[in-house]
């Protein structure tokens, strides 16, 4: 098999940046774990509730969760909207407007294993729509690691029947 002098230059060159990357994730994931008392403990979070949707009013509710194996001292969840807000009904404790559709909200500490307090969000938006898009995910987790980010980006389409759509 006869090698080229560029076949041997690009398999030095990606094995370099493959060496590189590879060990600052491993940097990375020693600095800030657990065991090193760094920022970056272990944790899984996940967001499961119900958002419906009637007369342009979109209620959303929900329960943040830690499924561990650390204690969270607080994140914080965005919530966005397809549509505008152009009314919120009494926002909870906690939870502040971002932009023309969204919100965010702090969980509060939460031990691994542990529930948070339930938040509920009733906001109108722009119109008469049809349907309506809501996007939950984790915005902020004070540098924990979370190896199962499915459960903590959600994104559900209401239509407007006032039916209950679960996550």
């Amino acid at each position: 098999m006869r090698v080229s002098r560029l076949s041997v230059v690009v398999a030095a060159v990606v094995s370099a940046v493959v060496v590189v990357v590879g060990s600052e994730g491993a940097a990375v994931a020693g600095a800030g774990g657990a065991a090193a008392g760094g920022g970056g403990h272990e944790v899984d979070l996940a967001f499961h509730g119900d958002v419906t949707l009637r007369a342009g009013v979109v209620r959303v509710r929900f329960v943040p969760r830690n499924h561990g194996p650390s204690d969270l001292a607080d994140a914080t969840v965005r919530l966005r909207w397809s549509l505008p807000l152009v009314g919120v009904r009494r926002l909870p404790v906690g939870c502040l407007r971002s932009g023309g559709g969204g919100v965010l909200c702090r969980t509060g500490a939460l031990e691994a294993g542990s529930l948070g307090e339930p938040v509920e969000i009733a906001a109108r938006v722009a119109g008469r729509p049809a349907e309506v898009r809501v996007r939950i995910g984790t915005e902020w987790s004070g540098g924990a690691v979370d190896r199962n980010p499915r459960n903590n980006e959600q994104s559900v389409l209401a239509l407007d029947t006032g039916d209950v759509y679960y996550f």
